[in-house]
């Protein structure tokens, strides 16, 4: 090689300043002193290297034929400049370099996959440094396109399924999305049919498959990934002896597959040999070295481990220094610097608990205090670090607890935001939303601040529904803001449109994610507008508020460390009622009320019905009942439950000790509910004032194919009919052949009143697929989320189920009726359990009979009160016929909205 770079020497200095030859020479030598830097790390001939792809470029002028290789190789050279020394201005300019060169090799140019594949390989590197979310997903999509240059046969195929394999990766691990980890995986196993045994460049494809594995072990627990990954990792060391430039890469990937499988299986051998494989990249990697702050973190990792498991007191000293010395190597943005400051912190703490010396435990939040001031895009780690702070602020008391929650839901905030709105990823949602709001509900009833309490209660719950409501902003202020107000709002309502339609729709996500940016970059422009500045942030209390502004609003939490309900009002301060109940009793209790509705009209339930109605009353809502009337509630007033946990499976609404002359909820106060305040708050804002037309369908579908066959839908629609047909505008009725899925949302699009009865189909693993059974077919959630309904106002959803959703994620409330309400229907009746169509048919014509107001027209805010006279109905009814109505069959129907 120096003979090779002194042969280039030689033959620049026959080329002088004015020879044609002279960029050629200057690339040629340039390229060779780059070649001998790889070999030797001597950074004097990178320097070089680089000065000299200065002056060829300089001799290359635009439309010169080898302009684009001379953007190429310098870029390159900043490249491996910026991964030795760490100087982000040269990795910025090499980002530059590429896309130039990309430009200037256009499609069907024979270099345009190098070009493509190399600057993807840079944003990447550059969003591993500085996490901005962008750079990682145009990187993705370079390397799609670079992949579909290289078809099956192309000697470079295998390089670049690698590539947008490990992207993908990356953009798993910061949001969560398992289609991209599998797509990964799927991906290196193409892609090491293509390194048979022998070739060079096997490590790679071994390497990557195994850390793909690993991700996927940490996600399903499935051994054999694992086992596999081990084994790759194995293979991959073997390949890259002592010498090899990689060999550190191998080291710690097969040490960090080894410290998973000993906290799986527990055999000491795995965690020791896992030290020292770390140890031994550690020394590979010295001060300088791009991946250092990594060798440090995972060493950390594994004596933290042992020191948990044997409790030596030098392995945890020795992480915490560790740790210390990984976190400075990473500045304020670095991808890896919450993740180091989490195990810094954690690591902290358990040496406080070991000895009890204060300043480890103040050490400790003054990390994690860190994190409130982060202004960069979050990822899952920095949630995952906030929630560590919690941990650990509610196990020592400290007073940071609130601000480690308030932190968090910011976080969850900015990190769901990144997600599109599809189902495809409402589990990424609710594993990073898990218990994170009633606890910080619980967290501030205990700090007494009471509206924090509704702020941060309100943030964390129904978050996938409050994502999808952000494009169904009215936007009446925005048009009438002065200069640019109406084209913003213009722009923000094609946007929001678009995003909408393409819910679950076979749009390429890079496609739903183009569209994302450009709507939070319209709503960045329109918060910069006087008196916008807080356009879609999360409400204030201020805010909040107004969702009383006809009744108290009785949030109902539980959470681990209390139970509380908070009386929202709205004229004053929020009043607190401590419930005395556990998290644990109340999932007893609302496990055993499940158990129990399942056999709701196949045997008699009344007595154990009774029993929880019972006990709901004397220790739920009799106190918070006592609480109403301190703050001067009168009865017959309208009152709005906003469940939350457990408390969204139990029928509050029906409380009562059911004895003569004794209370029950219904007989003092008529109930509604509603899944979140700023729910409440737009359905009030849409109501409408003037007395437009009103147009009512009435959908019946009673011979569903696959279902049990509803003799009383006929006669429902029927009755409905014969109540509302004299005083709509106009009633349009669709039966059984008639009754499609796209019939059904064509009437809905014409109609603003909606009596639907079929069967309901709740779904509990999967919720947005629930639906409603339709003639052709299942009517799902995603397709009514899809819809665009002009100024909807009422659905009486008479159907089963229709309240049931997720039973893994009660707070997100993903059910038929909620699902009517996120999509603009202002008051809906829905049903809690299974519904007799029989009695179905006798409530309905109760509850019309009592929705039309005293001028004769239909008033969606008589609805909670028609319920509440409807159930009464039906229980004087049975009574005066000596018929039973079960009490179940009474109390079924609940009412949501306004």
């Amino acid at each position: 090689m120096a003979d090779y770079v002194q042969e280039c020497r030689s033959a620049l200095e026959r080329c002088p300043p004015g020879h044609p030859d002279r960029s050629a020479a200057l690339n040629e030598l340039a390229v060779s002193l780059s070649d001998r830097f790889r070999q030797r790390g001597v950074q004097s001939d990178l320097d070089e290297s680089i000065k000299l792809h200065r002056d060829a470029l300089l001799l290359r002028p635009p439309g010169h034929s080898l302009r684009s290789s001379s953007f190429n190789n310098l870029a390159v050279g900043l490249e491996d400049r910026f991964r030795q020394r760490g100087v982000q201005s040269d990795l910025d300019e090499c980002i530059e370099l590429h896309r130039d060169a990309l430009r200037l090799r256009a499609p069907g140019h024979f270099m345009r996959c190098f070009s493509l594949n190399n600057l993807a390989n840079s944003l990447k590197v550059r969003f591993m440094q500085r996490g901005v979310q962008s750079d990682l997903d145009d990187s993705i999509e370079l390397h799609r396109h670079a992949l579909l240059l290289r078809p099956p046969g192309d000697p470079l195929r295998p390089v670049s399924l690698n590539n947008l394999a490990s992207s993908l990766r990356e953009r798993f691990t910061q949001r969560g999305v398992q289609s991209d980890l599998d797509d990964c995986i799927e991906l290196l196993r193409d892609a090491l049919l293509l390194f048979p045994l022998g070739h060079r460049d096997r490590p790679v494809p071994l390497n990557n498959l195994a850390v793909g594995l690993k991700d996927r072990f940490r996600e399903r627990g499935d051994q054999s990934d694992l086992d596999e990954c081990i084994e790759l990792h194995r293979d991959a060391l073997f390949l890259r002896p002592p010498g090899h430039s990689d060999r550190s890469l191998s080291l710690n990937n097969l040490a960090l597959s080894l410290a998973d499988r000993f906290r799986q299986r527990g055999v000491q051998s795995d965690l020791d040999e896992s030290i020292e494989l770390h140890r031994e990249a550690l020394l590979l990697r010295p001060p300088g070295h791009s991946d250092r702050s990594v060798a440090l973190g995972s060493l950390a990792n594994s004596l933290r481990d042992r020191f948990q498991h044997r409790g030596v007191q030098s392995d945890l000293d020795e992480s915490i220094e560790l740790y210390r010395d990984a976190l400075l190597l990473c500045s304020p943005g670095h991808r890896g610097r919450s993740l180091f400051l989490d195990n810094l912190a954690k690591s902290l703490k358990d040496r406080f608990t070991q000895w009890g010396v204060q300043s480890d435990l103040d050490e400790t939040f003054s990390l994690f205090l860190q994190l409130s001031n982060i202004s960069h895009a979050v990822s899952r780690a920095d949630l995952t670090t906030a929630r560590s702070w919690i941990t650990s602020a509610e196990e020592t008391n400290h007073s940071s607890s609130l601000v480690a929650y308030q932190t968090a839901l910011r976080f969850l905030d900015q990190h769901v935001a990144f997600l599109s709105s599809s189902s495809r990823h409402f589990d990424v949602v609710r594993i990073a939303t898990a218990s994170l709001a009633v606890d910080a509900f619980s967290c501030s009833i205990r700090h007494e601040a009471l509206t924090t309490a509704v702020e941060l209660v309100e943030q964390g719950r129904a978050v996938f529904w409050t994502q999808l409501a952000r494009f169904r902003t009215t936007l009446d202020e925005l048009s009438m803001a002065p200069n640019t107000g109406a084209a913003l709002a213009e722009e923000f309502k094609q946007l929001s449109f678009r995003l909408r339609n393409a819910f679950d729709q076979s749009t390429e996500d890079q496609q739903i994610r183009q569209l994302t940016m450009q709507w939070d970059d319209v709503v960045s422009r329109i918060r910069m507008l006087p008196d916008f500045s807080r356009f879609l942030l999360p409400p204030l209390f201020s805010d909040l508020q107004k969702a009383a502004k006809e009744g108290p609003v009785i949030i109902v939490n539980a959470s681990q460390y209390s139970c509380d309900a908070l009386i929202v009002l709205s004229d004053r301060d929020p009043v607190h009622v401590p419930i005395d109940i556990t998290r644990t009793e109340l999932s007893d209790l609302s496990s055993e009320f499940q158990s129990l509705s399942k056999d709701f009209g196949c045997v008699d339930t009344q007595n154990e019905l009774l029993k929880i109605l019972r006990k709901l009353w004397s220790d739920i809502v009799d106190p918070i009942v006592q609480a109403l009337k301190v703050s001067d509630i009168r009865p017959g007033s309208r009152i709005w439950w906003c469940p939350t946990a457990e408390f969204t499976l139990l029928p509050l609404h029906a409380a009562g000790l059911y004895e003569k002359k004794k209370d029950s909820l219904s007989h003092m106060y008529i109930s509604s509910y509603t899944p979140t305040l700023a729910t409440l708050v737009r359905a009030r804002h849409h109501i409408s004032r003037d007395p437009s037309p009103q147009h009512f369908v009435a959908i019946g579908q009673g011979n569903a194919e696959g279902e049990k066959p509803l003799l009383c839908v006929a006669p429902e629609l029927a009755v409905v009919a014969q109540h509302l047909a004299p005083i709509v505008s106009s009633f349009t009725s669709l039966e059984d052949s008639n009754a499609t899925v796209e019939g059904a949302l064509n009437a809905m699009n014409h109609n603003q009143w909606l009596h639907l009865a079929c069967h309901g189909r709740p779904n509990r693993q999967q919720p947005f697929e629930s639906s409603f059974a339709m003639c052709d077919g299942p009517l799902k959630i995603k397709d009514i989320i899809r819809s665009n309904w002009q100024n909807p106002e009422f659905a009486f959803l008479s159907a089963c189920h229709t309240t049931v959703g997720d039973e893994k994620s009660p707070d997100e409330s993903i059910h038929l009726a909620a699902a009517m309400q996120f999509s603009g229907f202002r008051s809906v009746i829905g049903s809690m359990w299974s519904v007799d169509d029989e009695v179905a048919q006798e409530f309905v014509s109760a509850f019309y009979s009592n929705l039309v107001d005293g001028s004769g027209r239909l008033d969606c805010k008589r609805a909670a009160m028609a319920v509440n006279k409807a159930a009464m109905a039906l229980k004087k009814a049975g009574r005066k016929s000596k018929r039973n109505i079960p009490l179940e069959q009474q109390i079924v129907f609940v009412h949501i909205g306004v």
